[in-house]
């Protein structure tokens, strides 16, 4: 997989090629990256050292061919006479920029490298991957790069990283990080990107690129609502199932960089990383700084291809592995249905109709603590409310769980509010100056995590209450960015937001090690840390706090480009809708939130006999249709950011079963005529039986399953309703093998 050839390093394994060199300077220069060259071939070829540009530097004298100014380069340094962002800058304690890395060896290695405190990918057997380290070395302030590649044996996927390692006698201070920078050599793509706000996260945005530089961000102390980390370079031409897609996307939960910055000759360089904004980082001598890890993807099958790719690295390489195929419970929270305002009879009520209707797990939200009874208040105090649960936390699991029903809990660990216990108590352990103004979200501060008391603190109050409760399922919300960054423990306050993200990840590991059976699903604010950091920790996060099943066609919709339907909470909520007051059928809330993590955020007790009922069989599909969300590959057919329909689809082509799902949710006066679906991912000539009908995979590719003729205001016999909100769901079977294409 990974092949060295003087000095050349060639990452290939047969769908995919990684190719770079020891350029003459001794720094590495970037070759190649797209689908698979053979290897034993010399590429030195696809970068021109010669040609000289005219008002460029050059580092050798008498050779001004040679210009980093517009060479192709694979982690570029500050100051050296390329003007274009670098990955890296650093100084030295007399504030000279270290910036002499040159080759000093290399090393293979099978498997993905170990990270002790960071979140990262993983493999179940060595085999799986190999990883490629380079070491790079500034001989005179002795300091060490060491650059990791790691490519997969059966995905289209590299991983990458650095880490920093002060072997010198003198500090060192690092003030931009970048954990990927790749060199393109043409400007000839559109980037895509996800992008929104708190209850519209995951919008898809495209933009052709231009000169200049075009990126997307986050200085909130998250990965936040506004911009996923995930970003996509396609050729203009390029479809959901053609053409050419390079992506990247970021093992982190905190401040970052994604950006292409396209030169003054048409090259592109992308860059992933820590946001260097209010980023700075000592090494004393001996000290190292290992960088998040950075996903890079490439597929020649269009957007739904790299998408697939981000899939399966997600399931079998970042969530954790006891639950890549352990099923997810159909669970109901009783947030929408009371917010604060319960008493354990009520509760217990709740989850009595609950389990009537065939729900696995009652989920307790917000206002179980301290004295909540509104958000003003009792953030951190994490004791039971005695008043509302007089038999405590655990007199309630035990009614709970004496229903038939799984217990969980919501936590929003890293929040305290002003009037709190804990507020009194460790006013110190706020971040912010005590003596400064602070800022307000929510009518709550943040917990300074850079602080390894706070987080032993919260660690002993989950874990008390865990066990108390002997709880099944944890709802971690984080409802607020971070401002006045400032950390009274820290001395050094450019480490903040990195410590900060660093102590949440500590308190995941720790829970999640000690209690390895708890599901936790991530939350901020909804879907504010939607990302790979989280999902090392968190097998599913929740997309939204928008439940509305017409807007969450378009967030889950965006949210599939990068992240498996597995990790996205989907729920049918109450009417009329709480964010946007729309009232839906309930099969077409259904509908949308089948093609996730399946629940409720409603009442039962307030739904009629034949509401019940029908909630009783959205739960028997839901399940019929859960093994295809674990294990199935997903197919996006028709989206609602280009038309007025959205259609997708599961396939698992080992079982050769899936499920298809159609939405039109406004009517239109007069539509076309029959319309048809095409399919994705059949074979050509295998007979597939789809709701009862008979078709053969060519034909579903290529003209499409007939989804029937659509009317206003009459019924149709393939319709679950006329109007708006319009919903189908078909079940697609094989029925017989391929014998041969067409």
């Amino acid at each position: 997989m990974i092949v060295v050839e003087g000095q050349q390093f060639h990452l290939t394994n047969s769908r995919i090629s990684y190719i770079f060199t020891i350029m003459k300077n001794g720094q590495l220069g970037h070759l190649y990256y797209g689908k698979a060259l053979r290897t034993g071939r010399d590429y030195s070829h696809l970068e021109d050292y010669e040609s000289v540009r005219p008002n460029t530097t050059h580092v050798f004298q008498g050779d001004p061919g040679f210009t980093l100014e517009t060479v192709k380069q694979e982690f570029p340094v500050y100051g050296k006479g390329d003007f274009r962002e670098p990955a890296l800058l650093m100084e030295a304690e007399d504030q000279e920029v270290i910036g002499d890395f040159l080759y000093a060896g290399h090393e293979i290695q099978e498997g993905t490298p170990r990270s002790e405190y960071l979140p990262c990918t993983s493999v179940k057997e060595e085999a799986e991957a190999e990883t490629l380290i380079v070491t790079m070395q500034d001989k005179r302030r002795n300091v060490k790069l060491r650059l990791f590649y790691t490519i997969f044996e059966e995905l289209d996927v590299l991983t990458r990283k650095v880490q920093i390692v002060n072997e010198g006698e003198s500090l060192v201070d690092v003030q931009r990080m970048m954990s990927l920078s790749m060199d393109l050599p043409d400007d000839d793509y559109e980037m895509v990107h996800l992008s929104g706000a708190w209850a519209r996260e995951r919008h898809i945005v495209t933009r052709p690129l231009a000169p200049g530089i075009q990126g997307i961000s986050s200085r909130r102390g998250s990965s936040s609502h506004q911009h996923n980390p995930f970003m996509a370079l396609k050729r203009p031409h390029t479809t959901e199932h053609h053409g050419e897609v390079i992506g990247v996307n970021f093992v982190y939960s905190g401040n970052f960089l994604t950006q292409a910055e396209v030169d003054h000759y048409g090259g592109v360089r992308v860059s992933m990383g820590i946001h260097p904004e209010r980023f700075s980082w000592r090494l004393n001598p001996g000290e190292s700084l290992e960088a998040p890890e950075a996903v890079l993807t490439y597929s020649d099958q269009g957007m739904n291809g790299l998408s697939q790719s981000m899939h399966q690295l997600i399931h079998k390489h970042i969530i954790p592995e006891r639950w890549r195929k352990r099923k997810r419970p159909v669970l109901i929270n009783n947030w929408e249905a009371t917010y604060f305002d319960f008493d354990e009879d009520r509760l217990i009520s709740f989850a009595k109709e609950a389990k009537n209707v065939g729900v696995d797990l009652f989920v307790l939200d917000d206002g179980w603590f301290g004295r909540r009874n509104d958000d003003k208040t009792s953030l951190g105090d994490w004791f039971a409310n005695e008043y509302k649960l007089p038999n405590g936390m655990g007199g309630l699991a035990t009614c709970i769980k004496a229903e038939g029903l799984e217990f969980g809990l919501w936590f929003e660990p890293e929040m305290v509010s002003p009037d709190s216990e804990l507020m009194k108590k460790h006013p110190e352990w706020v971040v912010g100056k005590e003596v400064g103004h602070r800022t307000l979200g929510r009518n709550q501060y943040v917990l300074d995590f850079a602080n390894p008391e706070v987080v032993d603190y919260l660690f002993e109050r989950m874990a008390s209450i865990i066990d108390e409760t002997d709880l099944h399922y944890i709802k971690w919300d984080m409802n607020r960015n971070i401002t006045e960054p400032y950390s009274q423990y820290l001395h050094r306050q450019g480490e903040f937001f990195h410590r900060y993200m660093l102590g949440v990840y500590d308190l995941y590991n720790r829970l999640t090690s000690k209690y390895p059976d708890v599901l936790f699903e991530s939350c901020a604010g909804g879907g504010g840390r939607f990302d790979l950091g989280m999902m090392h920790y968190a097998p599913q996060a929740w997309a939204s706090d928008n439940t509305d099943a017409v807007e969450r066609l378009k967030i889950q919709y965006g949210t599939s480009l990068a992240y498996p339907l597995s990790s996205i909470g989907s729920h049918v909520s109450a009417i009329p809708n709480h964010q946007t007051m729309r009232e839906t059928p309930l099969s077409f809330r259904a509908g949308v939130a089948y093609f996730g993590t399946f629940g409720y955020e409603l009442d039962p007790g307030s739904l009629t006999e034949e509401e019940k009922a029908e909630l009783t069989e959205q739960i028997a599909t839901y399940k019929r249709i859960q093994p295809l969300i674990r294990q199935g590959s997903f197919y996006r057919l028709a989206s609602p950011f280009d038309s007025d329909r959205t259609a997708w689809m599961i396939y698992d082509g080992k079982v050769g079963e899936g499920v298809i799902g159609w939405y039109k949710a406004l009517a239109s006066p007069n539509p076309p005529g029959t319309q048809h679906i095409r399919l994705a991912g059949l074979e050509t000539g295998s007979l597939y039986e789809v709701n009862g009908e008979e078709y053969y995979g060519d034909e579903l590719m290529q003209v499409g399953l007939n989804t029937g003729v659509e009317f206003n205001g009459a019924n149709h016999e393939h319709m679950e309703r006329s109007g708006d909100e319009q919903y189908r769901l078909y079940f697609i079977k094989r029925v017989a093998r391929e014998r041969g294409s067409l």
